[in-house]
């Protein structure tokens, strides 16, 4: 089984604890982030950054979907790592200094064991390119929330 990767990235207009900040709110703000895809949405432990435990459904395609539970981690002060308990799964959020002072470098990156065989094949091609369009709708409404001073 190969590891497959996905590596979405966007800079933000925020200063890169704020922006952790809003996505280490899983009660409030992390749901507003989320596109459509991702369904039955519920904290079960915790709620604001290391501990938290959350599940979801992710809808990949009309006939794939995937049931979630993310444990939080936060390894430094630039990162939020969620573990996938179903999974090998890993998505990692990473804010760091900007290009501009003011602003942030935002990184979501996935990885996973793909699927031996012909599967894993259209895996490593096809669920890179669904996932980093979900993290770009992410990051959009991450930008817009942060930017509008939402978390205020």
């Amino acid at each position: 089984m190969a590891q497959v990767q996905v590596v979405t990235q966007r800079e933000i207009n925020a200063d890169p604890d704020d922006v952790l900040d809003a996505i280490a709110d899983y009660r409030e703000v992390h749901p507003r982030l989320l596109p459509e895809q991702f369904t039955d949405y519920e904290v079960r432990e915790g709620g604001d950054g290391e501990g938290t435990v959350v599940f979801f459904r992710l809808h990949a395609t009309a006939k794939r979907v995937r049931e979630c539970l993310m444990e939080v981690t936060e390894p430094d002060d630039n990162t939020l790592v969620e573990t996938d308990r179903n999974s090998s799964l890993v998505t990692t959020f990473t804010a760091v200094p900007g290009s501009v002072k003011n602003t942030s470098s935002v990184t979501i990156r996935s990885t996973w064991e793909g699927a031996p065989g012909i599967g894993g094949f259209f895996e490593r091609i096809f669920a890179p390119r669904g996932l980093n369009g979900f993290y770009e709708q992410i990051l959009a409404n991450l930008a817009r929330e942060v930017e509008s001073g939402g978390t205020q």
